[in-house]
C-alpha cells in the first residue's frame, strides 16, 4: 500500500512537470547521471520544503547511492521527504529500516523514534480498527526500552498514554453500545457485563473504572429484570455484589446515589422473584393435586368396586 501511496505523488509530479513544456532546469538535473549534482539538488529542494521534487530525486539516488557512504545521510532525508509529505505509512518503513541499517549512526535513535512517531500519526480514531494503535504502543516500548536514557522517553511515554486511553474509550464505548442495544436482545446486557469487566482486566488504572463498574450494575439489573422469573433471582443477587463492590470501591462517587438506587431496586427485584416463584411453586403444586384427584376418578370409574 506503501509503495502505490508514493509511486501516486512521483507520478503526479513527473506529469505535471512534463506537461509544463520544454525541459526545465529541475527536468534536466532529473534525467542527468550526475549523481553528485543530483544529490545536491535534492538537498536544495528539500530545504526549500519541495518536498515533491525531492522525493523524485530521492527515490532516484536511492538505488543508485546502494552500498556507498553518502546513502546513510541520503535513507535519512529520503525518509523525512516521506514524513513531510505525510506518507506515514512509506515514511516509517523508512526510519526503521535507517535504524536497522546504521545502528551505530548518530541519527538511530531519532529514526527509531521517528518510526514509531509515525506509527502514532496513523493511528485512527477509536471507532475504527485499532490494529495500528497496539503497534504504536509497542514502537514506542521498544524505543523507551532501547534508549531509556534519551531525551525523547517523556514525550514516548506520553504518546502512549495517549494511545491506552484511546483502546480504553474503545473498550468502554464497545461495553456501551452492548448495552444499548439491550432492548433488541436482552442477552447484549449480559454481553456489556462481560466486555466491561474485560475492559477493567485490560485496563485497570483506567479513568473511566467510574462510569464502567456503574455500567456494570445497570447491565447486569437490565439482564436479570428482563429475564425468566425462575432466573431473576440469581442474576438479581449478582447485581447487588456489583452495587456492593462499587459502594465500596467509590466510597465519594457522584455515581454513588445512582449505585444505591440499583442495589435498592435489584434487592426488590429478589424478593419479587422470590413471590412469583413461589406463587408458580403454589399453583403448580394445585395442579398436580387435581391432576392426582382427575386420576383417581378416572380409575375408579374403569375400575367400580363391587359389593
Amino acid at each position: 500500500m506503501f509503495k502505490i501511496k508514493h509511486a501516486v505523488i512521483l507520478t503526479l509530479t513527473v506529469v505535471t512537470l512534463t506537461v509544463a513544456g520544454c525541459k526545465s532546469r529541475f527536468e534536466k538535473i532529473r534525467l542527468s547521471n550526475d549523481v553528485a549534482k543530483k544529490y545536491q539538488e535534492a538537498i536544495k529542494l528539500y530545504n526549500k520544503k519541495d518536498y515533491s521534487k525531492a522525493l523524485i530525486l530521492f527515490e532516484d539516488l536511492s538505488q543508485k547511492y546502494r552500498g556507498r557512504a553518502e546513502a546513510e545521510d541520503l535513507n535519512y532525508y529520503y525518509a523525512y521527504t516521506l514524513y513531510r509529505l505525510k506518507d506515514y505509512t512509506t515514511a516509517r518503513f523508512q526510519f526503521k529500516y535507517f535504524a536497522d541499517t546504521y545502528p551505530t549512526s548518530k541519527n538511530a535513535e531519532e529514526c527509531r523514534y521517528m518510526g514509531a512517531f509515525c506509527y502514532y500519526q496513523d493511528s485512527p480514531e477509536f471507532t475504527l480498527d485499532q490494529e495500528n494503535t497496539y503497534k504504536a504502543i509497542d514502537a514506542l516500548q521498544l524505543f523507551i526500552n532501547l534508549y531509556p536514557k534519551s531525551e525523547r522517553v517523556t514525550q514516548a511515554s506520553k504518546y502512549i498514554a495517549d494511545l491506552r486511553d484511546k483502546l480504553e474509550v474503545k473498550a468502554y464505548t464497545n461495553a456501551r453500545l452492548y448495552y444499548d442495544l439491550g432492548g433488541y436482545d436482552m442477552v447484549n446486557y449480559k454481553s456489556s457485563v462481560i466486555a466491561l469487566k474485560n475492559g477493567e482486566i485490560d485496563y485497570p488504572d483506567t479513568k473511566y473504572i467510574e462510569e464502567m463498574d456503574l455500567l456494570i450494575i445497570k447491565s447486569q439489573f437490565q439482564f436479570a429484570k428482563n429475564s425468566y422469573p425462575f432466573r431473576q433471582e440469581e442474576r438479581f443477587i449478582e447485581a447487588v455484589g456489583y452495587a456492593n463492590d462499587f459502594i465500596e470501591s467509590h466510597p465519594e462517587s457522584k455515581y454513588l446515589a445512582e449505585a444505591k438506587d440499583l442495589k435498592t431496586e435489584s434487592e426488590a427485584g429478589i424478593v419479587k422473584a422470590k413471590e412469583l416463584m413461589a406463587l408458580e411453586a403454589n399453583q403448580i403444586a394445585k395442579y398436580k393435586a387435581l391432576m392426582e384427584k382427575d386420576a383417581k376418578k378416572d380409575s375408579l370409574a374403569k375400575n367400580p368396586i363391587i359389593k
